[in-house]
């Protein structure tokens, strides 16, 4: 192989990594507001405007305007002046979601990243590790809790 199909090579694995993080932008939106919403069902019995706005520390034409695309993607729904839910689509994007974050989370700590760092660092973390690592980050865990015989 010559150079220039090396070159070509190199250029294409490099703008695949590229595109897959961009990917990953365009779904880390839809993912955190799911996420956020359902954590306020389950905590507060109600995911509302407001709640969401002061969460994210974002202004209310900002969610609204992030709603208003959740829900042409069929993962939220929701009425004038009420509460927010999440559609079958969404409990599933949110549920994903918040395993991911869990298993990076954990992982994190196992490598000795105290639980508030790895917290806020699984936050970013979640959206773009892909499925391979998730795997492997949850081999590794499973590793470690199991009880070695000596």
């Amino acid at each position: 192989m010559n150079s220039d199909e090396d070159r070509d090579r190199v250029a294409a694995k490099q703008a695949e990594r590229f595109q897959r993080v961009r990917e990953a932008h365009q779904t880390e939106m839809a993912e955190d507001y799911v996420e956020l919403i359902a954590d306020l069902i389950d905590e507060m019995g109600e995911a509302r405007l407001v709640d969401l706005a002061q969460r994210l520390g974002v202004s209310k034409p900002t969610v609204s305007h992030a709603l208003a695309r959740l829900q042409r993607d069929g993962l939220v729904k929701s009425e004038r002046y009420r509460s927010i839910f999440l559609t079958l689509k969404g409990r599933k994007l949110a549920i994903s979601s918040r395993e991911r974050h869990i298993t990076v989370r954990e992982f994190l700590m196992a490598l000795g990243v105290d639980a508030e760092t790895a917290d806020a660092d699984a936050e970013g973390i979640e959206h773009h590790v892909s499925a391979r690592t998730i795997r492997a980050f949850r081999k590794f865990l499973s590793s470690k809790r199991q009880p070695t015989s000596s």
